[in-house]
């Protein structure tokens, strides 16, 4: 029923029919046919001219580190995939979604009717206002989360802004320093309430059920991409297009590249960054806070990860 959603959520694009239009089933689908004869570069032209910019049938909601542009550029690899080459922040950022649908889906690759367009903005996951957007936007919309253990997406969050201020001439602190203080977990520390998943959980599951959510273990995808990349394929009803041929592990940088049609590429060599070498003490704070947390995400998206 999911897939049969989606299908038709690309058939009303793909059409004209606007957003929430109740009857879609029942609208007439014209048929195209090209004639027989046409040359390569007739047909290359009506191809284009059938291309068009389409709302995402599929987004990225988050979490921030937690592997969303690796996420990405790998089902990119899919060629019924296509994705927005920056991050939007349309849903979380109010200059940018006063500027209405239109602006949004100009953002938007071109795509034909077989194609779903994702973007990705790991913002909307913490945002307030992400989720009713939204669903404002399409109710039947499949959202992907990628997470992984809280306490290492802290310190991979840290690490961002650490090398982000080294590199603009400002001052740095060390880990203990940021996640402390006065002697106390420091829990209003912006790393620390990303990583607070149930509490984030909650506002989406206001708006969407558990079905139209897959969560990507982000902590896998490093390690081994291609099950986890077959799951989505799975989620988003595609079929699996994504092979191991598609990978290599780069023994210098330490994960996994992608190659697709004759050419090879890896991630921004921001990705995969040393992070600070922790104290024990902290690092088993930081997990017992998060302890609780955890158990009641498992229980809100009756699935478990291995974060303790």
């Amino acid at each position: 029923m999911a897939c049969l959603h989606l299908f038709f959520f690309l058939l009303a694009h793909t059409n004209g029919i606007p957003l929430g239009h109740t009857n879609v089933m029942s609208r007439a689908v014209p048929e195209t046919t090209m004639p027989q004869l046409l040359s390569d570069n007739d047909a290359a032209q009506k191809k284009v001219s059938h291309a068009s910019r389409q709302i995402p049938q599929a987004i990225i909601i988050g979490v921030r580190k937690g592997g969303t542009r690796a996420l990405l550029e790998m089902l990119d690899i899919h060629p019924e995939i296509v994705v927005a080459a920056t991050e939007v922040h349309f849903f979380d950022w109010d200059d940018n979604y006063q500027k209405g649908l239109s602006w949004y889906r100009d953002l938007m690759p071109l795509s034909y009717r077989h194609q779903i367009t994702i973007e990705k903005t790991p913002g909307y996951f913490t945002s307030p206002r992400a989720p009713e957007r939204i669903h404002d936007m399409n109710s039947s919309v499949k959202l992907l989360l990628i997470l992984r253990d809280p306490t290492e997406r802290v310190i991979s969050d840290y690490t961002q802004v650490y090398y982000n201020r080294l590199e603009s001439h400002k001052p740095v602190q060390a880990f203990e320093d940021v996640v402390f203080k006065n002697g106390a977990l420091n829990t209003k520390y912006k790393a620390i309430q990303r990583s607070l998943y149930d509490v984030h959980m909650a506002k989406w599951l206001q708006y969407f059920s558990n079905d139209q959510i897959h969560i990507v273990n982000g902590d896998t995808l490093i390690q081994n991409p291609l099950p986890e990349l077959q799951k989505v394929e799975h989620f988003l009803c595609l079929s699996p297009k994504i092979m191991p041929s598609n990978f290599y592990f780069n023994q210098t940088k330490g994960f996994y590249c992608m190659r697709n049609e004759g050419k090879e590429r890896c991630l921004h060599e921001s990705k995969g960054r040393p992070h600070p070498t922790v104290n024990r003490t902290v690092l088993d704070q930081l997990r017992m806070y998060f302890s609780e947390h955890n158990k009641n995400f498992f229980s809100m998206v009756n699935q478990s990860f291995n974060w303790n």
